[in-house]
């Protein structure tokens, strides 16, 4: 771990501060928009504190002047039109060298169903899913067949390009689906129905362009459901960092957690969350692209816990997107 920090400490983007101006890109118009502007403020401080030529820009009104006035993008946005390639798209035709993951990779990451079929493919174990395009009330049994054929209550159901647990419902029983489909109906054109885990829910956070894996942290909602409030509440969740896990399922998370970034060709930072389950299988649910950075949110949980500050955190992760230019 000193070996891996001494490296950091070497960062190449110090020696280009002073031709930088750096745009710190929050809050933006999704569902997620409050949860960026935190991530984006926190973010946008903490290059100041470093000495960085920083501005705060909002994608929300009159950005794209703003834009052309940055030649680096450090992204907090989260949700659509954040992590789902569409900003990443714009940066490139503006020529503008950006934090995380590209274009392709973003919309794959972000696309839940998408990247579950990439899972499968690559032999990465993920919950059993089925995705739903449309719905009425009419086809209710078309899907609970479908449930008890390929999944077997109770499920998860999701807006598949969101995140933040907005828009999402655990479903025990038939009487439940109608509500959860149309709960999730509310926040994108398609949805995930996938099989709900009973576990410890885990997740690794990997920072750096030679992927470098930062501590397991273990998830202890309160509630029992990890949802918005037990995410951006202090108190209400309970993480254990690092996990307390056998070694060798340790290892095993770790590497699939590599294994998961890469199969979706991720760069920089990125976030994979597991379900250990109590069948003792370790599922994959999925990857995030631009993992929160408020006070309460994980990577930063991992990175204090292998001995990084936030503001080298910022600055790691603000290091390789220059590398891109």
């Amino acid at each position: 771990m000193d070996k891996i920090l001494e490296n950091f400490k070497k960062l190449a983007i110090r020696e280009k501060k002073e031709s930088l101006m750096v745009g710190v890109i929050a809050g933006g118009i999704s569902s997620e928009r409050e949860v960026s502007l935190e991530t984006g403020r926190g973010i946008y401080k903490s290059l100041l504190a470093m000495g960085y030529n920083t501005v705060f820009i909002d994608l929300k009104d009159d950005f794209i002047n703003k834009l052309k006035s940055i030649n680096l993008a450090f992204i907090a946005l989260h949700g659509k039109y954040g992590e789902d390639g569409t900003v990443q798209g714009l940066l490139e035709l503006l020529k503008i060298s950006y934090t995380g993951s590209g274009v392709m990779s973003s919309a794959m990451a972000m696309d839940k169903t998408f990247s579950k079929k990439i899972f499968k493919y690559e032999k990465i174990n993920t919950p059993s899913f089925i995705e739903v395009s449309s719905y009425s009330d009419s086809n209710l049994n078309k899907v609970d067949e479908e449930i008890k054929k390929r999944i077997i209550y109770p499920v998860i159901i999701k807006p598949n390009r969101g995140g933040s647990t907005i828009g999402v419902s655990i479903v025990y029983d038939k009487s439940e689906l109608s509500l959860g489909i149309k709960t999730a109906f509310n926040f994108d054109s398609k949805i995930l129905i996938e099989k709900y885990i009973y576990g410890q829910l885990l997740t690794v956070s990997i920072i750096a362009d030679k992927p470098f894996t930062l501590p397991i942290i273990e998830i202890k909602p309160k509630s029992g459901f990890y949802d918005y409030k037990s995410k951006y509440t202090k108190g209400l969740t309970e993480y254990i960092v690092p996990a307390k896990l056998e070694k060798n399922i340790s290892e095993e998370i770790t590497n699939l957690a590599l294994k998961s970034h890469r199969s979706l060709d991720c760069w920089g930072i990125s976030r994979v969350d597991f379900i250990l389950g109590d069948d003792k299988k370790i599922y994959v649910l999925e990857v995030n692209t631009i993992p929160g950075m408020t006070p309460t949110s994980l990577v930063p949980k991992a990175a204090g816990a292998a001995g990084i500050s936030f503001d080298l955190l910022v600055e790691i992760v603000l290091n390789f997107a220059s590398l891109k230019v």
